[in-house]
């Protein structure tokens, strides 16, 4: 049973808390307003760089004041920044920004776009926006959760990566044998025939949170299907010893880069399983994950270090930390495993005050950066598992790691347009890129950790009713982030689910009683196997008008009463409470 999921479990996905918010002695109230109007003015110095000097790019170049297009050309900063906007309580931009983009993304492009970055920068952006509008002060149309326009836009979005993941029918030299998707695919024409199968394991396995939430909530099987099917074929590939690499071949399933960690090409593929058996009730996911981290934790883990070991063997490959593993921690704090995450936590930190930032590679023996991997692009994973680490315990270190993030940030990457990248965490010399996850991530970890009031950190004791006939439970809580930091309310996605599996149990009914009915001549001839057809009995069908072919009726997604299983506070409501 899933139940356990959520009384023992540091529950939901940053999630509801168990324990509850405990302010720290260090930090007075003044103080931690304080450091939030600080936060709240990095991010507009970034945000009105961004649209003055960079939009309509996908992101701001901070030291030449001007903007590039890198993951697609699609205004990627904005659709990356808007549910910050209102985190940080700007529903007046939020609307602007959610109309804007409406009328001007277009996904009808001629441009090679990563599926992985496509899917939780753009897909997971969109979807968060879409459950936010309400929120937002937004008028929502009939049926939401379960229809809006950027709903729609995210469902455009998706679709466009589908030939990356499934059998493209005009074309089947596309399909993957293994259900494992193509790392790149162009937006207009589809993956290129040429496009190398080889593809990092996070960018097969981080799909099953936003493809899960467009198929429960528009009613469409095959956004789910397909991750769950990407995810299945990756769990078969594990080595004896029960690891995964860093690349493989999705034609063959060939293991093409055999280093097993926890950090680059690999990171959110874990991540997905715990936030993806918690938001689906998936017991199996799970499963999945606890195998692989007792796999983890006997071959990997040194002295509260993860180092990457040969998948086969488990002999180490590169006793190396890198930054993007700093998510792990946070991780741990959603499965209960609280000691060890701290000591992990602060291992990580101890880099951070040497440099004032995470270096991309960090060697554990020699105690310093690794040649060519020195910078740090402002990226979130400490800040973002110091904020699941405060919640979980109320230690005041994780605060001070907030605070030390905030003065490095201000003083080491400030500049006149923007924040730029630290090309060098040695000298601290800069890089003229801001990426989006600035505004998605860090800054939205960094307002969180200083706002334990905020909305998003609701327990349960605030929620809204919602859907067509206003008897969906929506926004108690319980809200999972993807990858790049975007909230989805679970309750929603059980919202539209439910209704859904009635509405095709009805559909079903009805397609049977239009048959039409037959005379027991029909009866013995079809024994028989032969037919008179003067000898049929018509009747008009309820369902159909007489000489339509019977197809299925679009749904509308009107929603029932909300009874799926939710977690508050650790307590679990089922149909019968």
């Amino acid at each position: 049973m899933l139940t356990y999921l959520f009384s023992t479990i540091f529950c939901a996905a940053y999630l509801s808390p168990i324990i509850s918010h405990v302010k720290g002695k260090e930090f007075t109230e003044q103080e931690m307003a304080n450091y939030r109007d600080r936060i709240k003015s990095m991010f507009y110095h970034a945000y009105n760089s961004y649209l003055e000097n960079a939009y309509p790019y996908d992101e701001l170049r901070p030291l030449t004041c001007d903007g590039q297009d890198t993951w697609g050309s699609f205004s990627l900063t904005l659709i990356d920044a808007l549910d910050t906007l209102l985190i940080l309580g700007n529903h007046t931009e939020f609307q602007r920004v959610a109309t804007l983009l409406q009328d001007t993304v277009d996904f009808d492009i001629d441009v090679n776009a990563s599926v992985f970055e496509t899917n939780i920068r753009v897909v997971g952006g969109l979807l968060s926006a879409h459950l936010l509008s309400k929120q937002a002060g937004m008028e929502v149309e009939e049926g939401w959760p379960c229809s809006g326009p950027l709903l729609r836009m995210a469902e455009d979005a998706a679709r466009k990566l589908l030939p990356g993941l499934m059998v493209n029918l005009s074309c089947p030299a596309f399909h993957t044998p293994t259900g494992m998707p193509y790392g790149t695919v162009n937006l207009l024409r589809g993956v290129n025939p040429t496009e190398t199968p080889v593809t990092c394991t996070a960018g097969v396995g981080t799909f099953i949170l936003e493809f899960s939430t467009l198929s429960r909530l528009t009613g469409d099987p095959v956004f789910e299907d397909v991750a769950r099917k990407a995810l299945s074929s990756l769990w078969k590939t594990r080595s004896d010893i029960g690891l995964v690499g860093n690349h493989i071949d999705v034609i063959t399933s060939k293991w093409v880069a055999q280093d097993a960690g926890i950090g680059a090409g690999v990171d959110s593929y874990f991540e997905y399983l715990v936030k993806g058996a918690i938001m689906l009730q998936d017991e199996e996911f799970l499963t999945m994950f606890h195998e692989f981290d007792k796999s983890i934790k006997n071959y990997t883990k040194f002295d509260d270090w993860y180092l990457w070991v040969q998948m086969h063997k488990g002999t180490v490959s590169m006793p190396v930390f890198q930054s993007l593993e700093a998510f792990w921690p946070g991780l741990q704090s959603l499965i209960g495993d609280i000691d060890s995450a701290t000591r992990t936590f602060h291992n990580y930190y101890t880099v951070w005050r040497q440099f004032g930032g995470l270096p991309e590679f960090y060697s554990i023996p020699q105690g310093y950066t690794v040649d060519k991997r020195e910078g740090y692009p402002l990226r979130p994973e400490l800040i973002e598992s110091a904020m699941y680490l405060y919640k979980a315990t109320g230690d005041t270190t994780f605060l001070q790691m907030g605070r030390d993030a905030v003065e490095s940030i201000e003083k080491i990457s400030r500049v006149k347009c923007g924040f730029a990248s630290v090309k060098d965490v040695r000298d601290h010399k800069l890089d003229n890129r801001m990426e989006s996850f600035f505004l998605a991530e860090t800054i939205k970890y960094l307002y969180l950790l200083f706002d334990p009031d905020n909305f998003l950190h609701n327990s349960g004791t605030q929620f809204e009713l919602g859907g067509p006939r206003g008897d969906c439970i929506l926004g108690a809580g319980g809200y999972i982030f993807n990858t790049e930091a975007h909230p989805l309310d679970p309750a929603a996605l059980h919202c539209c689910s439910k209704n859904q599996d009635e509405r095709k149990e009805l559909q079903d009914i009805l397609l049977s009683l239009s048959e039409p009915l037959k005379s027991p001549v029909d009866q013995s001839d079809e024994a028989s196997g032969e037919k008179d057809p003067s000898s049929v009995v018509s009747s008009e069908s309820i369902a159909l008008q007489p000489g339509e072919r019977r197809k299925a009726p679009v749904l509308s997604c009107p929603t029932q009463p909300f009874s799926a299983r939710l977690a508050v506070m650790g307590q679990v409501f089922t149909d019968s409470t």
